[in-house]
């Protein structure tokens, strides 16, 4: 009977003990409006997180951690995601992602029509050549995407990452940069390699459809692709086959796609290309409504500038660069191929997005030259340029891609501020750089870059949310946060929630700016002052830790162990 009344005395005595003893963390963040990531408003609260998961949220009290953060005055949100990025190369140079990181930035997504794997011998063989001639040469140490991805992890980034399985990429693997549909042989091959990239994490097949190769898939090919997404509940996400002069017929292919493969969809970057156009996003949005209406996930994401970057090929026809880079040189340099180039870049078209002639001469910025000799005209305008070299726009585009030896990285000015401000108010858009994550020390000895690769995010919060009042506080961290996880089917990410894993941007509403231009591009932004990745701190007053936490995140697909 004593040992028994013993037993409990004990028992209560370890309770007691219990409930006022503060409870240790690994981090705690107290004091923050917190914004949980679904579109409700923000509270005040704390947060605790232990190892890679958030395990509390509210009073904390006199709990103990070893990071104890005081977050008053400012924003406490999920990490957002870049829902189109080109940082799977200069990730494996630099793995800090530091301007992305700077932003809050916790979850990078590649596959714009091209991925990093898989490779075959011969697409392996032409790209290592490529690369090494690149300013980020590197060897490729894996065959397919997923063995990418898990490199980069292993090896060591600081945000998370995943990748669609670019179309462009299985299409040249069976086809080479040949104009022509594949046999049902060839065809098979690619939705294999499609079912393994998917079984090894891919989020979706990702296209690219105003660029030669992919240019030259027809509808069908991509329907037939798209269905193996499907299998894994996964995404069709593309670059459409037009924003301009054919928008509203590639909205169409998009959601016939949709439809057919039975797969959710999204419009990377969505805009309305070339004055002429933009009275046409209206049509969009109604298309893309009554489509969501219909039942089917119908999304897009958008970067917050009125110029797009890339290169001097989409000044020129597909038919001309077929076969890659060096065929298409070569043909450049036939006079008759030239004077037949030459006119059709002058000419308003339907047949192919001719970005030459919807910016004009003065609404083209060079940003970016292989060719050192061709540098100082980074950052100059085509016209200016041309004025300099004593000939015409159009022969200075076709001069300058065969003396660089590149496709030559430009930036296109073509969109309406105000068509920008209309895409805030849907709820099915999110946001993506379209852009690498560069360090500026480096970068900059390169030539310039669009500014959208320092700024894209928090000028969302910065110039979109605190100055111009174009939406609200939780709607634009909903949007960069929770909406692209949810459309991605990632679980247990992009919101603050007891749990989920630890990705979390602390930033001062107040001062969040974007300070990069198109004049002077490698700009870091400010005023996010924190970030964790999986629990770590990456960002720490407003400077880079040097941790590498990032993981590769799977798709809906993903057939192995670990999620």
């Amino acid at each position: 009977m004593l040992k028994n009344i013993t037993g409990a005395l004990l028992v209560l005595l370890l309770v007691a003990c219990h409930s006022v003893t503060p409870q240790g963390y690994d981090v705690i963040i107290r004091n923050g409006l917190l914004f949980d990531g679904s579109g409700e408003p923000g509270q005040r609260t704390d947060i605790a997180i232990s190892g890679d998961k958030i395990t509390r949220i509210g009073d904390l009290g006199k709990a103990t951690a070893v990071i104890d953060l005081d977050a008053f005055n400012q924003v406490v949100a999920p990490g957002f995601v870049n829902m189109l990025s080109w940082a799977p190369v200069t990730l494996i140079h630099d793995g800090r992602g530091l301007s992305d990181i700077k932003q809050g930035v916790t979850l990078e997504l590649f596959g714009e029509g091209n991925s990093m794997g898989p490779n075959n011998e011969i697409t392996r063989m032409i790209a290592q050549e490529r690369i090494n001639k690149g300013p980020y040469p590197y060897e490729i140490e894996w065959t397919t995407l997923g063995e990418y991805l898990q490199y980069m992890e292993d090896k060591g980034i600081s945000p998370n990452i995943a990748s669609f399985v670019g179309a462009t990429t299985v299409r040249v693997n069976s086809l080479g940069f040949e104009d022509r549909a594949p046999n049902p042989q060839e065809l098979k091959v690619m939705q294999n390699e499609v079912r393994v990239a998917m079984e090894e994490g891919a989020m979706g097949l990702g296209s690219a459809l105003i660029y030669a190769p992919a240019f030259y898939a027809k509808t069908e090919e991509l329907i037939a692709l798209a269905k193996v997404v499907g299998e894994y509940d996964g995404m069709y996400i593309s670059h459409m086959r037009s924003e301009g002069n054919r928008l509203l017929e590639s909205v169409d292919e998009l959601i016939t796609i949709a439809r057919e493969a039975n797969v959710d969809a999204e419009i990377y970057h969505l805009k309305a290309s070339g004055r002429s156009n933009w009275h046409k996003m209206d049509q969009v949005f109604n298309k893309v409504e009554a489509a969501r209406a219909e039942g089917l996930k119908i999304t897009a994401d958008m970067y917050t500038y009125p110029a797009g970057s890339t290169g001097l090929d989409a000044s020129m026809p597909p038919w001309v660069q077929e076969g890659g880079y060096d065929a298409w040189a070569d043909r450049l340099k036939n006079p008759e191929i030239r004077a037949r180039v030459l006119a059709e870049m002058r000419q308003d078209t339907n047949e192919w997005e001719n970005l030459f002639y919807a910016a004009g001469s003065d609404g083209i910025l060079l940003a970016y030259f292989q060719n050192p000799e061709l540098r100082q005209y980074s950052g100059k305008t085509l016209g200016e340029v041309a004025a300099l070299r004593g000939s015409t726009p159009a022969d200075t585009v076709i001069d300058l891609v065969i003396e660089d030896g590149t496709r030559v990285q430009t930036i296109y000015f073509l969109m309406s501020d105000e068509n920008i401000i209309k895409q805030f108010s849907y709820p099915w858009l999110s946001f993506g750089s379209d852009a690498g994550a560069f360090d500026p020390v480096v970068a900059s000895q390169m030539g310039t870059t669009h500014p959208r690769a320092y700024g894209n995010f928090v000028r969302v919060i910065g110039k979109y949310v605190r100055d111009e009042k174009a939406l609200s506080m939780a709607e634009a961290i909903r949007k960069l946060s929770s909406l692209p996880t949810r459309n991605l089917k990632v679980p247990l990410r992009g919101m603050l929630k007891s749990g989920y894993y630890a990705d979390v941007v602390i930033f001062n509403p107040a001062t969040v700016t974007d300070h990069a231009t198109f004049a002077d591009a490698h700009r870091l932004a400010s005023g996010v002052n924190h970030v964790f990745v999986n629990g770590v701190q990456v960002l720490k007053d407003g400077e880079h830790t040097g941790a590498t936490p990032g993981r590769f995140i799977k798709g809906p697909g993903y057939k192995g162990k670990n999620k």
